[in-house]
């Protein structure tokens, strides 16, 4: 099965909500039909197989001295991952942002940050607790996490499913695996990613059989567990250098061996790096304009090239492809996100990429998206599929874990699958409760896939009409869906706008120092944001509106 043999007790649960017990036809709030988030309920056995839960039980009932049906019990209990209750006390609480609501913390370590990061923390804000879409900080306030605390708890704040690894503890299933003891659930969780991103079926074992087994190219079938989206990424970009630079001395020349590696990347209104971000290691970083004399040392000695182009200019990005795609050049690589998260949240044009994407795979030109920040947002899970994308890599992380673990991967197809185990390893990628966190979320996301279209589309048609009703301030709207962004005439009005709000709790980020790039506020709803809290969202940004 595609995530154990309890995983039919998932395709039972999927088809009981297909129909119209999932809509309330009573919650009607300022002229809409309100969609409840699905309340699946489900047990370990559920999402990992009865095979491997009685292994584990049997194993640690041996280890205790302690008999093994009060492990079962623990296997198989139901956990409701999003229960009426909660779900009430989330909305009730909306009234409590900006507002004490305990004493707080008086006496908060100062800690031993790095100068930069001790200028920028915000200790009142750090997190005392939580409860779906908000927060308490240091300073006993409640708050409003706007940005699902910077694109990671896509779930909000103890997420009833969660428990799940709770009980996971309790029976004494391991986090720290190696790489080459790989636990059942991370290797569940790799099968998940694979068969989503490939629009499999859920149970069509079959299909998803086919698709790991394929040789075709953009087929993504291989998945690197990692820690971070920043490694996810250079993985991708290690594989992609493998084609001109040979990982060892065991490796054969490389396809493209003599040829001079470029790196396409998005850029900004003026031509420059800053509209990119695809990590932090030191080549990506050269990516978007950072180490500029250590660029510009590399590029002179032919080591590789960074070349940009124009968002949504397909006539610019054939031009690229053709200056860089010929003599001593080779084009390596096309990086890019979708929702330019650190550029205004800008939206790529599914007509520009579907044609970029042609000209990649007519010039053997591997693509890789980078979902690092959108992953999970999509009622499809990945943002590509929604475009009917066929990359070469996707990067994930974020959001997936729901921000329980640092967990990202890097999906690759098998074309691409050209490092030996050392090329991209990270000892610590393997972790089997970050790999359930995994699980867990894609179940309840897959699950309620109708409720985030339809939740997102509800914000950004808000969010548009916000710039429609105030177009003396708002000059227009970007991104997508969860991931909405606002701009502004001026620096100014921007900040003040965002100053406002988190002076009010309200969490949202301005971005006035981009090349070329106008004054942004940023968002990113978490997928349990009822509608009761986007209007309350809504109406907190009129607030800071007609007082800026």
């Amino acid at each position: 099965m595609a995530a154990g043999a309890g995983f039919e007790e998932l395709v039972k649960q999927e088809e009981k909500f297909s129909g119209t017990e999932n809509l309330t036809l009573k919650g009607i709030m300022k002229g809409k039909t309100e969609m409840k988030i699905k309340n699946i309920s489900l047990s370990l056995q559920d999402l990992l197989g009865s095979e491997y839960v009685n292994a584990v039980c049997e194993s640690r009932a041996f280890l205790e001295n302690r008999n093994k049906k009060e492990l079962l019990d623990i296997a198989t209990e139901k956990i409701e991952f999003w229960p009426d209750s909660f779900s009430k006390r989330a909305d009730e609480l909306l009234e409590f942002v900006g507002k004490k609501i305990c004493t707080g913390m008086r006496n908060s370590s100062a800690g031993a940050a790095s100068a930069s990061f001790q200028k920028n923390t915000n200790t009142k804000m750090a997190p005392l607790s939580g409860l779906g879409f908000i927060r308490v900080g240091e300073d006993g306030r409640a708050y409003l996490m706007s940005k699902s605390e910077h694109y990671h708890a896509s779930l909000g704040h103890n997420f009833p499913g969660y428990k799940l690894i709770d009980n996971a503890r309790k029976l004494g299933i391991l986090n720290a695996t190696h790489n080459n003891t790989r636990g059942h659930i991370t290797r569940l969780a790799e099968e998940e990613l694979v068969r989503i991103a490939n629009g499999i079926r859920k149970g069509d074992r079959k299909q998803l059989d086919s698709v790991l087994n394929s040789q075709k190219t953009h087929c993504l079938n291989k998945v690197i567990n990692l820690e971070t989206g920043s490694l996810a990424v250079e993985a991708a970009l290690k594989m992609m250098l493998a084609r001109f630079y040979r990982l060892d001395k065991t490796y054969a020349p490389p396809k493209h061996e003599g040829k001079i590696p470029v790196f396409l990347v998005m850029g900004d209104n003026e031509g420059g790096k800053v509209a990119n971000y695809h990590g932090t290691t030191i080549i990506t970083q050269t990516l978007r304009g950072m180490w500029p004399e250590l660029y510009d040392t590399l590029e002179s000695n032919n080591i590789y090239r960074v070349a940009t182009v124009k968002i949504n200019d397909i006539g610019n990005f054939s031009d690229t492809v053709k200056e860089f795609d010929n003599g001593k050049y080779k084009v390596a690589g096309f990086f890019h996100e979708i929702i330019l998260m650190n550029y205004g949240g800008i939206k790529l044009t599914e007509a520009f990429l579907k044609e970029a994407y042609e000209i990649c795979d007519a010039n053997d030109i591997p693509t890789i998206v980078d979902e690092i920040q959108s992953c999970i947002w999509s009622p499809e899970l990945f943002q590509f599929r929604e475009y009917g994308l066929h990359p070469d890599f996707v990067s994930i992380g974020k959001g997936f874990p729901g921000g329980e673990y640092p967990a990202s991967k890097i999906l690759a197809s098998s074309h691409m699958d050209n490092l030996n185990q050392f090329g991209a390893l990270v000892t610590n990628g393997q972790e089997e409760l970050a790999s359930l966190a995994y699980l867990i979320t894609m179940a309840f996301a897959e699950a309620n896939s109708e409720y985030t279209r339809e939740v997102g589309n509800y914000y950004e048609k808000k969010i548009k009409e916000l710039g429609e009703k105030h177009p003396e301030k708002i000059s227009m709207t970007e991104g997508k869906a969860h991931l909405s962004t606002i701009f502004f005439h001026s620096p100014e009005s921007c900040t003040k706008f965002v100053k406002f709000l988190l002076d009010g709790c309200i969490d949202v980020s301005a971005q006035t120092y981009k090349a070329q790039c106008p004054p942004a506020a940023l968002t990113k709803i978490p997928l349990v944001s009822s509608f009761k809290m986007v209007d309350f969202l809504i109406d907190k940004f009129e607030e800071a509106l007609k007082s800026t």
